[in-house]
Parts: C-alpha cells; structure tokens; sequence
C-alpha cells in the first residue's frame, strides 16, 4: 500500500472527501518526521514503534577498489513492529 491508496482508503472508511483524508494522512506523516528529527520515540500500541538510531562513524572499505573510505556518524530512523502486527502477519503467511 502506497500513501495514495491509503488515502483513499481513509476516505471511503469514513465518508470524508478525499482532499480532507489526504491532509490528515499528510499531518500524521509530518508530525511523525518532525517527533524523529527531534529524537523523540513514536509509539502505535499494537502495531510498533518508531525511533532513531544513532551509528558511529568507522572506517570501511570499497569493494570494488579495496580502498578504505571513512564513512560519517549518522541518524537513522528504525522501525520495531509490534507483537499484535508481528502475530497478525505470522498468522496469515502460515494459513496460506
């Protein structure tokens, strides 16, 4: 599912017009990135959880040359799903 149908989706499960689900979908998103750019945790209960991770810089290499490069710290959004989700998806791959 992409934001567009899930837009849609917003819209047809509760009557609203389409223009007002695409801005309640567009708030939720943004408010979600900003709560990350902040550092702060995002939890959906049931279905996970949204924060960011921090990674130290180290020294890699190139493979194709072999030559060692010095890749930056960086922040990263990471994603743990919940147990409902994690029960929900696991229950469905093994009845099919």
């Amino acid at each position: 599912m992409n934001k567009s149908q899930l837009i849609t989706l917003l819209s047809e499960k509760t009557g609203i017009p389409r223009k007002r689900a695409e801005v309640a979908v567009n708030t939720i998103f943004d408010s979600m990135a900003e709560a990350l750019v902040k550092g702060d945790r995002i939890e959906i209960r049931g279905f996970g959880s949204f924060a960011t991770k921090v990674y130290k810089p180290y020294t890699g290499r190139n493979p194709r040359t072999g030559e060692a490069i010095s890749v930056p710290a960086k922040r990263l959004p990471f994603f743990k799903v919940g147990k409902e989700t994690k029960e929900k998806v696991d229950h469905k791959a093994l009845s099919q």
